[in-house]
């Protein structure tokens, strides 16, 4: 019987709200979902690493009217990259009456966050 890993997790404040990446690793593959304010699926991408050229790639889909698509995106392509593995990232950020600047400031903080992730899953 194979034994699972329990999911890990990266939280960060960014403005009004508590940014949380968790991921587990499942079989040789991993998922990962970002969530901040009122969490939900806005948008989902896969990432693949192909083994032979030694790149990743990464498709998404999203949710009619959320903006997630460029974070889930990049999510699975720099995790797969840094896994070798097959990836699903889920973003879902909600944040009531949010101002430019504040999604400024969580998408930085996100992409400081899955880099920290790519790091921990580059290590192994």
């Amino acid at each position: 019987m194979e034994s699972r890993q329990l999911p890990c997790q990266i939280e960060r404040v960014s403005g009004r709200i508590v940014l949380l990446l968790e991921w587990e690793k499942l079989g040789n593959d991993y998922s990962a979902r970002l969530t901040g304010g009122m969490a939900h699926v806005g948008a989902v991408a896969v990432g693949n690493f192909d083994s032979i050229s030694g790149r990743a790639s990464s498709s998404v889909i999203t949710a009619p009217g959320h903006r997630e698509d460029e974070l889930a995106l990049r999510g699975a392509r720099d995790l797969s990259e840094a896994s070798r593995s097959t990836t699903v990232f889920i973003v879902g950020i909600h944040v009531d009456s949010i101002t430019k600047k504040e999604i400024g400031e969580i998408v930085s903080v996100s992409k400081e966050m899955i880099d920290e992730l790519s790091g921990i899953l580059r290590e192994g």
